[in-house]
């Protein structure tokens, strides 16, 4: 069992900068990767980026490469996710996610929310023009 908490999400104006943070409780944090997606009322839920299991290899959505970075820190059970750059569009809330894997498959084959196991509480991001 994964329990996850995120925070840092607020009110940023265009072009500022935020680092979301996701506090996961368990021992085995560091046997799943990583998501992260974000959401919109009357939208699907929009993968952002993932992260494996070692903090080594991520994958990011094509549109927010450049702009947003996946990162973790396993000794403090913590997943990140620096967004810079920020445009209204990225107004939504984010959710942090963890899937269980052995390392085996690609990272882009989790950019499905079905994929994950578990799911954080998600924090409001708004950018204001």
């Amino acid at each position: 069992q994964v329990q996850l908490v995120e925070s840092g999400g607020r009110l940023v104006q265009a072009g500022g900068s935020l680092r979301l943070s996701c506090a996961a409780s368990g021992r085995t944090f560091s046997t799943y990767a990583m998501g992260w997606f974000r959401h919109n009322p009357g939208k699907e839920r929009e993968f952002v980026a993932v992260i494996g299991w070692d903090g080594v290899s991520t994958y990011t959505a094509d549109s927010l490469k450049g702009r947003f970075t996946i990162s973790r820190d396993n000794a403090k059970n913590t997943v990140y996710l620096q967004m810079n750059s920020l445009k209204p569009e990225d107004t939504a809330v984010y959710y942090c996610a963890a899937v269980l894997t052995s390392g085996s498959r690609p990272l882009r084959t989790f950019s499905k929310s079905y994929e994950y196991n578990y799911w954080g509480q998600g924090t409001q991001v708004t950018v204001s023009s």
